[in-house]
C-alpha cells in the first residue's frame, strides 16, 4: 500500500523547534539540548504522519519523542501536527535514522526504541536496506538503557521471521515479548496510520517487543 497525499500544511504554524535536521545535530547529542527538559527519551525510526510521536507525546508527558523520518516532506507533515497542537516534549527529525542512532544518540541514552512498518524491499537483492539490520541492532543495544524496549511492527511476516532470527543470534536482548492486538476506541486509536489501513483491510500485524536487561 502505498503513501496517500498529505494535506497542506498551514504557513503560519511555526515549526522552528518542532522540526529539525539529523544533519545539524552534533554527535552525541546532550538531549536536553533540544528540548530544555531531562526526562526520559524514546526514538521512533520512520515517523511517516506521526500519529505515534502525537499521542505517545501526549499519553507520556513526562517522556521526550524524537521522531525521524527520511521523506522531508513528512516530517514536515509531522512537525506541523505537533506544532498545531503545541506538544512541548516531541519533535520531528528529518534524515538518516541509522545515522541517528549511530552518531548522535549517546550510550545508554534511550528508554525505547520504536520501528513500526518499515520499508521491507521487497526484492531480495534489496534487503541489504532494510533498517533493521546487523549494525542498527548494534546501535539499539548500545543506546537503549537497561531496562529500555525495542518495538517491532510490521505487516510482512517473511520480514517479521528474518528480523526476530536476527535479533536472538546477533544481540542480547530479551524476547520476543507477546504484543497483543487491541480494540480500536476510535477511527484514530492505532499505533500508526499504516497500523490502521492495515488492520482496516483485514490483513495481520506482527509485534514483537525486546527488552534490555
Amino acid at each position: 500500500m502505498g503513501r496517500r497525499a498529505l494535506r497542506k500544511i498551514d504557513p503560519q504554524l511555526d515549526l522552528s523547534f518542532h522540526l529539525r535536521s539529523v544533519e545539524d545535530l552534533p554527535a552525541e547529542l546532550e538531549v536536553t539540548t533540544l528540548f530544555g527538559s531531562v526526562a526520559p527519551l524514546e526514538v521512533e525510526i520512520g515517523s511517516g504522519k506521526g500519529l505515534f510521536l502525537q499521542n505517545a507525546a501526549l499519553t507520556f508527558p513526562q517522556h521526550n519523542f524524537l521522531g525521524v523520518e527520511v521523506s522531508l516532506k513528512y516530517a514536515r507533515f509531522t512537525a506541523a501536527r505537533l506544532a498545531k497542537r503545541e506538544i512541548p516534549n516531541a519533535i520531528a527529525l528529518h534524515g538518516d535514522g541509522l545515522r541517528l542512532l549511530h552518531e548522535v544518540v549517546r550510550k545508554d541514552s534511550l528508554v525505547a526504541v520504536h520501528v513500526y512498518f518499515p520499508d521491507p524491499w521487497w526484492k531480495k537483492r534489496h534487503h541489504k536496506r532494510r533498517v533493521l539490520n546487523e549494525r542498527f541492532l548494534g546501535d539499539v543495544v548500545r543506546t537503549l538503557k537497561p531496562g529500555g524496549r525495542l518495538h517491532f511492527w510490521t505487516d510482512v511476516k517473511e520480514y517479521y521471521d528474518v528480523t526476530l532470527e536476527l535479533i536472538a543470534l546477533q544481540t542480547p536482548l530479551a524476547g520476543p515479548l507477546e504484543v497483543k492486538e487491541k480494540s480500536a476506541e476510535h477511527d484514530l486509536d492505532y499505533r500508526t496510520h499504516f497500523e490502521r489501513r492495515t488492520r482496516l483491510n483485514e490483513a495481520p500485524v506482527y509485534r514483537a517487543e525486546f527488552l534490555k536487561e
